[in-house]
């Protein structure tokens, strides 16, 4: 008894203060949001406890369901947008090309700035203004004889949200692409010498050798972008507030929370949680799986 003590006793004590401030400070108001949830609580009305009520209410609401599909909207071209650039310039850098530290850090570079910072530029490129009041990329479209093409960018009803997702790719494609490249350079050079020697061309190399072994990396890089994209909030806040056209859930939430409306605030924040959820339970499912395996 006193030696398993003294086995895991101190490594316990280490970890013990982590421990409780993520029980604390994570799981514990993770509860009291939950329960907040389940109660029509504003600052108008006494506290009252409504069950579910507040996810029905919000499951049958025009507004929450408008958000929920510029939410869909969003996340499709986001994902979509950071995965393929990512790949291609990882791809572009594995092939080789002069300056390589040079382009990694250009690539690289929108991370360092912030959703706000990068928001207020953003917003004035995707002016919808047009004609002689043009600015941005409408001017620029105008300037080089293609003024067809000028457009409202997120103030287009329906899919103006895909311009929302533009600012996003451009912040985060150089994160996948940082994460492909590390896959690329991960694979052995025998594993690709030996395909060439038995003839494989260079689709199949990529097929049946390249692809496999960057499937654990494509699916981390894909669940941090969908988990991110998700709780977008400080970007759509930055180039147009919190507006109708535009809003996902995490902007009605702080609609809500503003306007004192505390159940349904909490009530969109657990949906949200939900959704992470959606996208991370089967990920670290995956994962564990793949330890399993790999141990025996």
């Amino acid at each position: 008894m006193r030696k398993g003590i003294r086995n895991w006793g101190p490594p316990l004590l280490l970890i013990s203060p982590t421990i409780i401030l993520v029980g604390i400070f994570v799981y514990v108001l993770i509860g009291v949001n939950f329960s907040t949830a389940m109660t029509k609580d504003s600052a108008l009305t006494a506290s009252e406890f409504v069950g579910l009520q507040n996810f029905v209410d919000l499951l049958t609401e025009q507004r929450f369901l408008h958000s929920l599909a510029n939410l869909g909207i969003f996340t499709l071209f986001f994902m979509v947008g950071t995965m393929l650039f990512g790949f291609l310039w990882a791809w572009m850098l594995d092939k080789g090309v002069t300056a390589e530290g040079a382009f990694r850090s250009i690539y690289l570079f929108p991370m360092a700035v912030s959703f706000v910072a990068s928001g207020v530029v953003w917003r004035w490129l995707l002016s919808s203004a047009q004609g002689d009041r043009a600015s941005g990329l409408n001017r620029l479209l105008q300037s080089i004889g293609l003024g067809g093409l000028q457009n409202d960018w997120y103030n287009a009803p329906g899919w103006g949200m895909a311009a929302m997702a533009m600012p996003a790719i451009w912040q985060l494609a150089g994160y996948v692409m940082a994460l492909f490249l590390s896959g690329f350079r991960g694979i052995p050079e025998e594993l690709r010498e030996a395909a060439r020697m038995d003839g494989a061309s260079e689709w199949k190399l990529y097929r049946y050798v390249i692809f496999p072994q960057l499937s654990p990396v494509a699916l981390s890089a894909l669940v941090i972008v969908a988990h991110m994209s998700l709780k977008v909030f400080d970007l759509i806040m930055a180039v147009t507030g919190s507006v109708y056209i535009t809003e996902v859930p995490a902007t009605y939430m702080w609609v809500a929370l503003t306007g004192a409306e505390y159940g349904k605030a909490s009530a969109i924040a657990t949906i949200l949680l939900l959704l992470v959820c959606v996208f991370i339970v089967p990920y670290l499912i995956y994962t564990a799986r793949a330890e399993r395996k790999a141990r025996r």
